[in-house]
């Protein structure tokens, strides 16, 4: 049974349970994205739990309608249409497939061994986009050969890594023919080489996160993009002779078992399905503070209703067998309800041997239990008479497996995500033109959503701190409820002590709306001190929006929020599977405290914004009509910026995914020009490291 939450809990700062990866890069930890303090002042940060929890409410409350749907599966029609269910929520899900285009395949060299070949393949999975790959055929084998789609977890070999080619060949061994790929970012497939054809990012995770984050922008999912090489993949195999096309399988492990679970979702060809060491729930992974790579969490996958499993019921009731292990970070038990689900699914398809759950004793790899598994579950299915032993392996040099005569693409010209993400940015601004006026108001109000801020918010008055050596000596605290299990915080400075609600006197204010915390702001970022200094009978009021501040999360590991895998992205990224993207809520924050200040007659307001809380202020700005004036430092220069750059230093928490398709920042600031916008040292995507 899952806990229960309240929505309470995000007031007590006990300690997270860190399961959060390691491998993470401080991309963005520098002082470009830092605001200096006096060492003897720590950041205010007394909700540390809110984000954590206003989540694992949201997740509770998708589980809860989730399996109340599954509930109702009575009848084999009922199982039949939630199959179908799944397919199309899949397909919405991953997105527009392109176009197949000629794969173009070479093979640029074969390796001959004691029963098998291995081919090394390249092919176009998209025009000029280059897969490397390794083709295992059995050489003792008569006739069309059952077939296995191979794919890879977080190796910064690839498909030479000993596990993958360990379950490639042993495949081969068995009468297979398997085709194990480079993911994106790995193996010969790096995006970011440098002159030693290293990455200069960082292999695997680094790579991922780099690419898929700022695909969104542009309308593009680096799930789809990930799950496509595989599709292909799988269109080859059907070109050669040696295979029975109807019975390919598809198999792989941690970042591997993430694609072999979209793909069983995505393409409804395959045989056969293995996932390994990734089937849980999101539930479990949000509960357990583990982030996951841009590709692993699908958008938009929540606010369809879909979990881990549902990828695979699209498949059902075709043979799945879950892989799972004892000691993953990828909690078991998610694996064992995920099984217990589908095996009712399955049941009422008529077909319940056909789903299977093996859950090896060690810890995360396709180690050789879980490949016993897996050879055993896909033998059953083609009749072959071959057990589940792995046979006796060979590994070979990494070199061996190369396609590339070096080793890397990059020196055959590929081209790289990072070039097809500035090219579709380009023509997206070509094609939506300026947008002006009204139609901005419109389509900044559409991207928006339905979410409506409240004009009579809920709030809090804190008790008072002391003496933070702000440009006033007092202030008051206020905790502006901006919807339920969030809040807004809100710091009014004073000269005179003030322990109640805003005074009503004065219609003009100023609102502050912090890049990383208002506190240390206050002390450090010398324009607003100096706007303070010439405002002195102004009432001045500053805002961290959520996550920011005082509710930075200390969550997903040890002082992980600067990092590029760590809390701030973990909840930047659920937001986009909720089809709620972290910019969005952060505006509807400003709009909210907006709307709170009207209650106290602030009706001109100057609304000031840095770094970070330049992006939910601008579009804030362009919305709210109390908003008179406007001045923005060190605000993103635009978005298509950001998806033209090949590296940047912003983080996915400041991406608004799609919004290229409508319209850009710079739409905003032409707009908010009729608002006297005021911008200063504006930030390209990396960011300018020289201010602090």
């Amino acid at each position: 049974m899952l806990r229960q939450s309240s929505r309470r809990q995000f007031l007590h700062s006990t300690a997270a349970a860190a399961l959060g990866a390691t491998i993470a890069q401080q991309w963005w930890a520098s002082g470009a994205l830092a605001q200096p303090q006096p060492a003897e002042l720590s950041p205010l940060n007394r909700f540390p739990r809110m984000m954590q929890e206003y989540y694992v409410d949201r997740m509770l409350a998708f589980h809860d309608k989730r399996i109340a749907r599954l509930d109702a599966i009575k009848t084999k029609s009922d199982a039949e249409a939630y199959v179908q269910s799944c397919q199309t929520r899949v397909r919405e899900c991953m997105g527009p497939q392109p176009d197949k285009t000629p794969l173009n395949p070479q093979i640029t060299g074969v390796v001959e061994r004691d029963g098998y070949r291995i081919e090394k393949l390249i092919f176009e999975s998209r025009p000029g986009f280059f897969v490397t790959s390794n083709l295992y055929i059995p050489t003792n084998v008569q006739g069309p050969c059952p077939a296995v789609v191979g794919t890879c977890g977080h190796s910064h070999n690839g498909k030479a890594e000993t596990a993958y080619q360990s379950f490639s060949q042993g495949l081969a061994r068995q009468g297979y023919v398997c085709l194990i790929f480079d993911p994106i970012g790995q193996g010969e497939r790096l995006q970011f080489v440098d002159e030693q054809l290293k990455s200069h990012v960082g292999v695997g995770v680094q790579e991922h996160l780099l690419a898929g984050n700022q695909q969104f922008l542009v309308g593009e999912s680096f799930s789809m993009w990930r799950a496509w090489d595989g599709m292909r993949a799988l269109d080859y195999l059907l070109t050669r002779e040696e295979v029975d096309p109807t019975q390919i399988g598809v198999t792989g492990n941690s970042g591997g078992g993430t694609m072999t679970t979209l793909l069983s979702g995505i393409d409804p060809r395959w045989a056969m399905s293995a996932p390994s060491c990734y089937v849980t729930s999101f539930v479990r992974n949000l509960e357990n503070e583990l982030p996951a790579d841009t590709e692993q969490c699908p958008p938009n996958a929540l606010a369809l209703g879909l979990d881990h499993e549902d990828f695979l019921a699209a498949l059902a009731p075709k043979p799945v067998i879950i892989l799972a292990k004892e000691q993953d970070f990828f909690d078991v038990r998610g694996a064992e309800e995920a099984y217990d689900r589908l095996k009712r699914l399955y049941s009422k398809l008529g077909k319940e041997e056909n789903i299977g759950l093996f859950v090896g004793p060690t810890r995360h790899g396709f180690t050789q239990e879980n490949r016993e598994a897996m050879y055993g579950w896909f033998n059953g299915v083609t009749g072959a008479d071959n057990g589940s032993a792995e046979p006796e392996l060979t590994i070979e040099k990494d070199e061996t497996l190369w396609c590339a005569s070096n080793g890397q693409v990059s020196s055959l010209n590929s081209k790289t995500v990072p070039q097809f993400t500035r090219e579709l940015a380009q023509t997206l601004a070509e094609k939506r033109g300026e947008a002006t006026g009204d139609q901005l108001k419109t389509l900044v109000k559409n991207w928006l959503g339905d979410r409506t801020p409240s004009t009579d918010p809920h709030y809090r008055i804190l008790r008072n701190r002391s003496d933070r050596k702000y440009p006033r000596k007092y202030f008051a605290t206020y905790a502006v409820e901006s919807e339920p299990g969030v809040q807004a915080i809100v710091y009014r400075i004073n000269d005179d002590m003030h322990f109640s609600r805003p005074a009503k006197n004065s219609k003009q204010a100023i609102l502050y709306v912090s890049h990383h915390s208002a506190d240390a702001e206050l002390r450090g970022n010398e324009m607003l001190n100096q706007t303070i200094s010439d405002h002195p009978s102004t009432p001045v009021y500053t805002l961290d929006v959520r996550g920011v501040g005082e509710s930075q999360p200390n969550t997903a590991g040890t002082n992980s929020y600067l990092s590029a895998y760590g809390c701030d992205y973990l909840y930047a990224i659920h937001g986009v599977m909720f089809g709620d993207a972290y910019p969005r809520q952060r505006t509807f924050d400003v709009l909210t405290v907006l709307n709170w200040l009207n209650l106290f007659d602030h009706q001109e307001i100057h609304l000031i914004a840095s770094g970070w809380g330049a992006i939910p202020a601008t579009f804030a700005a362009v919305l709210h009509p109390s908003v008179k004036q406007v001045t923005l430092q060190h605000a993103l220069t635009s978005y298509t910026d950001l998806a033209s750059a090949e590296t940047y230093h912003w983080p996915l928490s400041s991406m608004a995914p799609g919004i290229l398709q409508q319209f850009d920042l710079t739409d905003c600031y032409r707009y908010l020009k009729s608002k006297g916008l005021k911008q200063i040292d504006p930030w390209g995507p990396e960011a300018d490291k020289t201010h602090s």
